[in-house]
C-alpha cells in the first residue's frame, strides 16, 4: 500500500462473475462506513500473458467484464445512493492493448487483431516506445450496483447504476455516487485500467490487474438518476504539463464527428511521429481524450481528438 489505511476486509481475484444478476448471492456483507481492498483481474483474467500474440484474439468472444462481487451493503434500499470513496489503487507489474474486428469506434474499417503489452513495473510511466511514454493513472472500469430488473444483463454497456462507465477520472482520491436499486446495493467490480483517453476508441485502454481500496457509505439523504462523482483535484495534472494537438469532426451526427475526428488524428500521429496505423490506433485510445467542442449550430457538431504531446520524450 502507497498510503496507510484501515482496510476491513479483503477480497479477490477469485471467485469472479461475468454479468449482472440482482439474484447472485453476496460473497461478502459490510457496514456502512467500511473499506474493502480488492485484487481484481484485467479484461484478460490469465488467457492473455505479456508474451501472447495477436493471433490469440482472432475469433475470441467476449463473456463478459470478471467481476468481484457482489458486497451488499448494510441498510441500502433502493432510492438511497452509494458513496464510494476511492482510497488507493496500485497496478501489477503489466498490462495490454488490443483492438479486433468489428470492436470499438473504427472496428468496421479493421481487418485484423492487434495487440500491445505494457511494462508497468515503473510504476510512474508505462513505455509505449523509446520516445513516448504514457503516465500510469490506475482506475476501475467498472464499478457497479446491480439492477432492479431481474435476469442476467451483460457488463457492457454502463447503466444508470454504474457498471463498464471507464471513467478515467475515478483514480485514486475520487468519489463516485451510484443511485440504488436493490436491497445491499450489490457492488461488484473490475476491469483494471493502468491508462486511458477519454472514449476508449480501440475498445480497451492499458488492461491491467489492480489492488484497490474503496470505502463504501449508504446516503439516505441522497437520491441521484445516474452517476455522479468528484475529483480530488484539477482534472488531468499528470499530462497537462505541455501543449496539445487537436483534431476534428465536423459532421451532423456526433458518432460520425468522432469517427472523423479519431480517423484524423490516427493521420497526424502517422504523419508527424512516422506511427502504423496499428500503433497511432492504439496511442488514441490509452492517450487521447475526446470532448464535444460545439452542438449549438446545426446542421453540424464538432468533436475533437486532444492528444498531449507531454508524451512524447525528446
Amino acid at each position: 500500500m502507497t498510503v496507510s489505511i484501515r482496510i476491513d476486509h479483503e477480497l479477490g481475484p477469485e471467485p469472479i462473475h461475468r454479468n449482472w444478476d440482482r439474484s447472485r448471492p453476496p460473497i461478502l456483507t459490510i457496514e456502512s462506513g467500511q473499506v474493502v481492498r480488492f485484487t481484481t483481474y484485467g479484461v484478460g483474467d490469465g488467457w492473455l500473458t505479456p508474451d501472447a500474440s495477436p493471433e490469440i484474439l482472432v475469433g475470441r468472444r467476449f463473456m463478459g467484464h470478471p467481476l468481484i462481487g457482489p458486497v451488499a451493503i448494510q441498510g441500502a434500499r433502493p432510492g438511497d445512493t452509494l458513496q464510494i470513496d476511492v482510497l488507493d489503487i496500485e497496478t501489477v507489474q503489466w498490462g495490454y492493448t488490443y483492438f479486433n474486428v468489428n470492436r470499438g469506434l473504427l472496428g468496421d474499417e479493421i481487418d485484423h487483431p492487434y495487440l500491445k503489452a505494457w511494462d508497468l513495473s515503473d510504476g510512474k510511466l508505462a513505455r509505449f516506445s523509446d520516445d513516448i511514454a504514457v503516465p500510469i493513472e490506475p482506475f476501475l472500469g467498472v464499478m457497479g450496483l446491480a439492477p432492479a430488473e431481474p435476469g442476467e444483463h451483460s457488463t457492457m454497456p454502463p447503466r444508470r447504476m454504474g457498471g463498464n462507465m471507464d471513467i478515467k477520472q475515478l483514480t485514486a482520491g475520487a468519489t463516485l455516487w451510484l443511485p440504488i436499486e436493490v436491497d445491499g446495493a450489490q457492488f461488484s467490480t473490475g476491469d483494471g485500467h493502468a491508462a486511458q483517453g477519454d472514449g476508449e476508441v480501440c475498445v480497451t485502454a492499458i488492461e491491467c490487474g489492480l489492488t484497490s481500496t474503496l470505502r463504501f457509505t449508504v446516503r439516505s439523504d441522497l437520491h441521484l438518476e445516474s452517476p455522479e462523482l468528484r475529483t480530488s483535484g484539477p482534472i488531468i495534472p499528470v499530462t497537462n504539463s505541455a501543449g496539445w494537438h487537436a483534431t476534428t469532426g465536423v459532421e451532423p451526427d456526433l458518432m460520425a464527428a468522432t469517427r472523423a475526428a479519431v480517423r484524423r488524428m490516427i493521420a497526424f500521429l502517422g504523419r508527424e511521429y512516422g506511427l502504423s496505423r496499428d500503433d497511432a490506433y492504439i496511442l488514441c485510445s490509452v492517450a487521447v481524450d475526446l470532448k464535444i467542442s460545439e452542438v449549438v449550430d446545426s446542421p453540424n457538431w464538432i468533436v475533437s481528438a486532444f492528444l498531449p504531446l507531454s508524451i512524447f520524450r525528446e
